[in-house]
């Protein structure tokens, strides 16, 4: 199974992992076969880029500028010159920041 990310918290006495599989199906066809319990699908928005001085900085104006708030982000350096940040909004916002983004 290729990840593409994930992110992992303590969540009260328990944990919460969010996983980015490449392959959603498959993911979703493995979780199945293994018997796990998971929480319902949410959209996220995983960015990678050229890493400088304000990469992450630029996308949430991006999304300031639209008046999306954002719920939670993480940004970490990917090596070779590249960052990657994973970030999550309201799902009543996700068309207007992808909008934003222009990824849609």
């Amino acid at each position: 199974m290729n990840l593409l990310a994930f992110s992992g918290f303590p969540r009260g006495r328990k944990s919460q992992l969010d996983l980015i599989p490449e392959d959603v199906k498959a993911f979703k066809a493995a979780v199945r076969k293994a018997k796990l319990a998971i929480r319902p699908q949410e959209l996220c928005f995983l960015i990678q880029g050229e890493d400088r001085k304000g990469a992450v900085a630029e996308v949430l104006g991006k999304l300031a500028d639209r008046k999306v708030n954002v719920v939670a982000n993480g940004a970490v350096s990917a090596g070779s010159g590249r960052y990657a940040t994973i970030l999550w909004v309201k799902p009543a916002d996700v068309n207007k920041a992808s909008k934003a983004l222009g990824a849609s």
